[in-house]
């Protein structure tokens, strides 16, 4: 999954979003553009599209203001990819407009959290749901970092967001769980969560990771925000060990290549023969692991 940001204030300094006061900003959704055609040849089986940094302690934004900036980029994408686009929001109205313009999966934060109206929403349309887990908002989520047992407190969370979409009749095929990683979490919480992802299974849905360039990779490895890439991919693969199907990244091409090598090396029998320099093993793949979601056409709005 390529992280694609229409934020001026992205923590990763990778923003598509300029700023400019103008409803319609044409420089962002050409690299926005750019960026996501990259994304696509690097091997990219989503495309994540967010208007709102949830860095720890920032500020929200309006639904306007997160419309203007996401909304162009997704028209545009939807109607120029072949591959399932996401949108990152926690705001129901943004939501409605992306998946109009043609996204089918909603990327929620407070995914824990959700009223049951925006659930009904995402179930109209047939779209899936990624349910993360978070405590409080991204301005207060690390004042609240307590857990008498950090795995089983997430799996319960999750549990019962599944439990709000089942009863709502959202098709469990369509959900997606993340347990959150640097969301109202230290970074020993974060390397506990990646050490033990295998208790994640008794949920029995796909596994979405976010780890790329967060600040416990910073501060394992004291590295700068730019200087990250090594230790997400690390961080990525222990993942996939672990059970992970999605792998939410910055740097989709090296996060690819570091995938399939796991896969392969996850997949490969014990009877493989080495043809030609290379194994005969039957990788699992990235695309074997993305829900059951279809990029719709441009046109196909509700």
């Amino acid at each position: 999954m390529g992280i694609l940001n229409m934020t001026p204030d992205s923590f990763s300094g990778d923003g598509c979003f300029t700023g400019s006061p103008k409803p319609e900003n044409p420089k962002a959704v050409n690299r926005a553009l750019r960026l996501a055609r990259r994304f696509v040849r690097e091997g990219a089986d989503i495309i994540d599209v967010g208007g709102e940094s949830s860095r720890p302690g920032s500020k929200g934004i309006s639904a306007k203001e997160e419309i203007r900036r996401v909304i162009p980029a997704i028209r545009a994408l939807a109607r120029t990819i072949k591959i399932p686009v996401s949108v990152d929001t926690c705001k129901p109205l943004v939501a409605r407009h992306a998946l109009d313009e043609g996204a089918c999966i909603v990327n929620n934060i407070m995914g824990t959290k959700m009223e049951k109206s925006f659930l009904r929403m995402v179930r109209q349309y047939g779209a899936a749901i990624v349910l993360m887990h978070m405590r409080g908002t991204p301005r207060t989520m690390q004042r609240n970092v307590r857990y008498k047992d950090v795995i089983s407190e997430i799996i319960d969370s999750l549990k019962k967001s599944m439990e709000n979409c089942l009863e709502i009749g959202i098709k469990s095929d369509k959900i997606i769980v993340d347990p959150g990683i640097g969301f109202a979490k230290t970074a020993e919480h974060n390397l506990e969560v990646l050490k033990h992802l295998r208790r994640f299974t008794v949920l029995n849905r796909p596994l979405l990771i976010g780890v790329s360039r967060k600040s416990f990779i910073g501060k394992v490895l004291e590295k700068d925000v730019s200087q990250r890439l090594y230790g997400s991919l690390a961080a990525a693969c222990v993942s996939i060990f672990n059970g992970a199907h999605i792998i939410r990244a910055h740097d989709v091409g090296p996060t690819k290549e570091a995938a399939m090598m796991t896969d392969a090396i996850l997949s490969c029998s014990q009877s493989a023969t080495i043809i030609g320099g290379r194994a005969g093993f039957r990788p699992t793949g990235g695309k074997n692991l993305v829900p059951r979601v279809e990029a719709p056409r441009a046109s196909q709005g509700r």
